[in-house]
């Protein structure tokens, strides 16, 4: 899989809805040094912190959990243990990266959307990328699925580790309608399910997501929804306007 940088996450606590898919502002100001409260949530190996109108989170790229991926002889080593019958490893290994990627406080509805690019559209609670649903360009995940790990991850040729689907272990540990991530342009990520319901692409807008409030954002936020159907994460680009992410 290339990796290409350009352009650039089911709920928890729903506690009202709405039918309209424009955001509302999360925060009423920007030009803080106070990390947003949803952006606490991420692991606290990351250094994450508010520079201006974004918010920076340092990432290494490195799974907080087990792989097969790793290579026999690291401590991080893990048979794969899944259930995909057709899984097989690719030959690439996981590798240490050094990723910054600079994310809006204030997300806004870009007036021109843009695509999202092979590579990482943004980024997972534990410091992993999440990728978009194309295993190279417009070629779908449809053969590349039988290489991801039993947390469906796996690395590319640069020894990035990511995810294009749901992240196993994260919706393992912090629950299916959990906050998950950030979007490079600053949309929340929540996982399958949403208010006990199993979340479909039908329930979802051309760019995989829709708005009202949730326990992270109580005002109301737009949100991308992870699915067990392409396009897993993100649909037609990127909702809002893209940060960046450079390595």
């Amino acid at each position: 899989m290339k990796v290409i940088f350009g352009f650039a996450f089911a709920i928890v606590g729903i506690v009202a809805c709405s039918s309209s898919n424009e955001s509302v502002d999360p925060t009423t100001t920007t030009n803080t040094t106070t990390l947003p409260t949803a952006f606490k949530a991420f692991n606290s190996s990351l250094n994450a912190y508010v520079d201006g109108d974004y918010v920076v989170i340092k990432s290494t790229a490195t799974p907080d959990h087990k792989s097969p991926y790793f290579g026999s002889s690291n401590a991080n080593y893990e048979a794969y243990n899944g259930t995909n019958s057709k899984f097989a490893i690719n030959p690439n290994r996981i590798s240490t990266q050094n990723y910054t990627f600079r994310i809006p406080i204030t997300p806004a509805k870009a007036s021109s959307p843009q695509a999202t690019p092979l590579g990482p559209i943004g980024v997972s609670l534990n410091g992993v990328p999440f990728y978009n649903q194309y295993a190279g360009p417009n070629t779908p995940l449809t053969n590349e699925i039988n290489s991801f790990d039993q947390y469906n991850g796996h690395p590319d040729p640069s020894g990035t580790y990511h995810y294009h689907v749901e992240p196993l272990y994260l919706t393992k540990t912090k629950g299916t309608g959990a906050l998950l991530g950030f979007l490079l342009d600053g949309y929340p990520v929540y996982g399958p399910v949403e208010n006990g319901k199993k979340v479909t692409n039908s329930d979802l807008d051309a760019y995989h997501g829709h708005s009202h409030a949730t326990a992270e954002y109580p005002n109301g936020i737009y949100h991308y929804h992870i699915t067990a159907e392409d396009p897993y994460i993100s649909g037609s680009g990127f909702y809002g306007k893209p940060g960046t992410v450079t390595k």
